[in-house]
């Protein structure tokens, strides 16, 4: 079980790593899944814009792009790239501090990985209460 995080075009420096990924173990148990190999990536909005032209075709800014490489049901393997530019503007944006934003973005990076969806308007209104739970977790932690 390993979980990494790296940083890729940003000076960021996630704090509490450890904290985060007891966290993160707890998420995947709470989903009924066991961590792999997770890796968290923090890069720039221009870095993960270029991802998002280069894999998935899209040409918007984005906060988090997710990428499964899970070969086993209930086990998570993933590498979550994460623009740090895109959390400042939207705890901004949603009057939250830094950490809260950092927690949704991140636990929303694993819940895709569980296979949540947030295209239609039930699967963002669950994807938001798995995030809201997760954020409260985090802080109980």
């Amino acid at each position: 079980m390993a979980i990494h995080f790296f940083t890729e075009e940003t000076q960021f420096k996630l704090p509490e790593k450890q904290k985060r990924k007891t966290w993160l173990k707890e998420l995947a148990k709470n989903e009924s899944f066991k961590i792999l190999d997770l890796n968290f990536i923090f890069c720039s909005d221009e870095y993960l814009h270029q991802m998002n032209l280069d894999y998935l075709e899209h040409d918007t800014f984005t906060d988090i792009i997710t990428f499964d490489n899970s070969e086993e049901e209930k086990e998570l393997e993933g590498d979550i790239f994460i623009s740090i530019d895109r959390v400042n503007e939207n705890a901004k944006k949603h009057k939250v501090d830094q950490s809260t934003e950092l927690s949704r973005v991140i636990s929303h990076g694993l819940f895709h990985l569980a296979g949540y969806k947030d295209k239609k308007e039930n699967e963002i209104d669950l994807m938001r209460a798995k995030e809201e739970f997760a954020i409260k977790l985090f802080s109980e932690i």
